[in-house]
Formats: structure tokens, sequence, C-alpha cells
């Protein structure tokens, strides 16, 4: 998503520092216009110096594995909350004009689908409450020193460019990476799980503009597809559109995961002009044209699950 926000932002004319630890992403994404210093915003003197001389803040980086983070809480919350606390006192310091952030539907929990902007943070998992945290974080600061947000709450957000290598989260990607090599996808518990699928593109422009609109100023706002399908349903169109004899494997559901969950696009609409012009099918097509370039890629276990109780099956024995 970042290599995305940040082509969007050159092309409008601005001048871009992007700062990125390359743990789930590639240089070969990575725009030769901008500035890119490759560092991990958890280191405090790294931030500083970054956000030195800057307007705008657009803090998309997190490590978004929110079924993992039951199992692996205290790297997952270290690397989200300290990265974030790291970039609001130096952007405090700094008086930057405004923190759009990337947030997360996670901190809706299990409350009825669609989830409205209004509703309260209710988080299910470690990542939500993590996400919750840092938004209340920004209504704080801005309380106490007038610095200006933006809260996006994006979600299930796919297409080029995504980390497919990633055995944890970006379940199309998972799948299709699965598919390149032969397997089959694996779907949790009965695969009638009900997500919206939100194509990189048409989310991009809207967290591009979250940083210019006075409309967005101080508002939460989420940002995806109002098109909603089942987990079955979503794996059926990757099948066919990959022209796979492979079946689905399915697996005990995981952990405190939510059954149903997408969001309201009309505030996004209003506020950053989001469209959604590409179905489920169009943004699959164009996603996997780009996969099949890139090729199969080795599942990277990187973070280590912490804990390993009820964790499912294919990740402790690291089976993707």
């Amino acid at each position: 998503m970042g290599s995305w926000l940040v082509d969007e932002l050159l092309g409008r004319g601005h001048s871009v520092i992007s700062v990125d630890d390359l743990s789930g992403g590639y240089m070969r994404n990575v725009n030769k216009d901008c500035t890119f210093i490759k560092g991990d915003l958890r280191d405090t003197a790294l931030v500083n110096r970054v956000v030195s001389d800057v307007d705008i803040i657009y803090h998309l980086a997190a490590y978004a594995a929110e079924g993992q983070s039951v199992f692996s809480p205290i790297e997952i919350n270290d690397i989200n909350i300290k990265s974030m606390n790291n970039l609001l006192v130096a952007a405090i310091n700094r008086s930057v004009k405004r923190f759009v952030f990337t947030s997360s539907m996670a901190v809706y929990g299990r409350q009825k689908a669609p989830f409205s902007e209004e509703m309260p943070r209710l988080p299910e998992d470690p990542y939500g409450a993590g996400k919750a945290y840092c938004e209340n974080m920004l209504e704080i600061f801005q309380a106490a020193y007038g610095m200006d947000y933006t809260i996006i709450r994006p979600h299930n957000v796919y297409g080029p460019r995504q980390n497919i290598a990633d055995p944890f989260r970006n379940v199309l990607g998972i799948w299709i990476n699965r598919l390149m090599s032969g397997k089959a996808p694996i779907l949790y518990g009965t695969g009638k799980q009900v997500r919206a699928f939100s194509y990189i593109e048409e989310s991009n422009l809207a967290i591009a503009n979250a940083g210019f609109r006075d409309g967005a100023r101080n508002q939460i706002i989420n940002v995806g597809s109002p098109e909603h399908v089942t987990i079955n349903d979503a794996c059926s169109m990757v099948l066919e559109l990959m022209a796979s004899e492979q079946r689905p494997e399915y697996s005990p559901g995981r952990l405190l995961e939510v059954e149903v969950a997408y969001s309201t696009t009309g505030k996004s609409e209003e506020l950053l002009d989001y469209r959604h012009l590409h179905t489920l099918e169009d943004g699959l097509r164009e996603m996997i044209d780009w996969a099949k370039q890139v090729g199969p890629q080795e599942p990277s276990y990187r973070l280590p699950l912490e804990i390993t109780k009820s964790a499912p099956k294919v990740w402790a024995d690291k089976l993707i």
C-alpha cells in the first residue's frame, strides 16, 4: 500500500520521504523519485530525523496480521504501538500539519455489519486493540496540541505488489501463491465468513486525498469495497480465474475470527471521492496477472508464533 501511495503523491507533484524496513515489502516497489530510507520506525532517532521537515505524515507501516496477533501479541504490538508513539511525539515537536493514519476495520470487533464510523471501538484481538490505542492517541494529541489527523479504516486491501509470501495475512495472495506452487487453497472453518475485498488502486486514491481535504480533518473514515462475498465464493473465483482443478482444503476455524465484517462507504465517497470501480473479479484478474509475472514465492515465517496453544496447525507446523 505504501508504494502505491508514494507513486500517487509523487504524481501530484509532492516531495516524498518514504521509510520502510522491507520486512514485508520489496525494493522493486520503491519509486526512484522518492527519498527512500530503509529503517525501523521503532528507532526514535531515525524517526526524529525523518520528520524534521515534513508537512504531512502518512502512517501505513504496521505488522498487519490480525489473526496472528492472538498468537504473537508481544512483537506485533511492539512494532505497531512503538512506531506510532515515536511518530506522534516527533510530529508534535516538529509542528506537522496533519497525521493520516491507516487503522483497521479490526477496531469494530464483532458488531453488526456493515460497520459505520459512529460505532464504538470494540476490538476482539490484540491487533485491533493496538489500532484502537493508536486512534485514541491521535484524538488525545489533537485535543492537547492541536495537530490535525485523519483516521482511515481500510479493509482487506488486495492487488498488485502485495506480499504473497506472507503465510499469515492477505488471504487472496496466499491462495494465489499456493496455486502457482501446485498446492490447494486453505480455508479456515466453514468458509461462510463474509468479507469485502478492496482493490488497492481505489483505496489508494482515497487515502492520498485524506491528507488534503478540509472535510476529512479530524475524521474517522472507512475506506474499502461495498461488494461483500463469502470466503467460499472468493476462493471459487480465484480457482476459476486461474483455471485450477485444485479444491479447497478446510482447516478448523481460527481463534476469535469475526464471522461477518465489512464497512459502510458513504463517508469516504463524500469526503475522499472514493469510488468502487473494480469488481472483485476485475481486481483479481489484475492481481493474478501480476502474480504470474512475479512467480511463486517461498512462504516467509519471519515473525514466529509466541503462543502455539490453539494455533492453526498449518501455522504452527509451517505448512502454508
